[in-house]
């Protein structure tokens, strides 16, 4: 029994290569300490401009560190390789998004720089984390707030999410939705 559990593990964490439109490739795999950095000032960005996320100024080591470090099951990287480098273009994670019997539940939030956004960066971290979330022992993703602006959203229902409710006035005023999936 523990061969099966290691190889599930191992799918869960492993580096994959995968195309983007328009030609390149990014790495997708898990975050390493040397990203620890560049995320945080992605993170920082995205939290400086009040777009999509729920999160004040001026970010904090302490709040970066509770949102893409812990509690989470993993965190993905999306590393762009271009002439023999690595650039951080972005990032997601994958953690319960409830405690105990509805653990089985993920949380998922996705990042990418404002320098590489359309580009297909972000279709390919949401992809990838509906490909290592079973393998992590999630049966679904649900995304507690996303802006009823958000332009991902078109994405999400493209790729199977459905708005599951409404919470109005959530942030800043403006509605968020709540979006649910299976995966596996």
């Amino acid at each position: 029994m523990t061969a099966p559990r290691q190889a599930v593990r191992r799918t869960a964490t492993e580096d994959r290569i995968v195309e983007i439109p328009g030609g390149g490739e990014v790495e997708l795999g898990p975050l390493l300490p040397a990203d620890q950095g560049a995320l945080f000032g992605l993170f920082e960005e995205v939290v400086a401009s009040g777009d999509g996320l729920p999160h004040e100024p001026p970010l904090t080591e302490e709040m970066f560190a509770a949102t893409w470090l812990r509690p989470v099951t993993v965190t993905i990287a999306a590393r762009l390789r271009a002439k023999g480098r690595k650039e951080l273009a972005g990032a997601y994670y994958l953690k319960p998004s409830f405690v105990g019997r509805a653990a089985h539940i993920a949380n998922a939030g996705y990042l990418v720089s404002s320098a590489h956004r359309r580009r297909g960066i972000g279709r390919r971290l949401v992809e990838d984390s509906l490909l290592r979330a079973p393998a992590l022992g999630f049966d679904a993703i649900q995304f507690n707030l996303v802006f009823s602006s958000n332009p991902a959203r078109v994405l999400y229902e493209e790729l199977g999410w459905r708005a599951v409710g409404r919470l109005p006035a959530a942030v800043g005023g403006e509605d968020c939705l709540i979006y649910w999936r299976e995966v596996g």
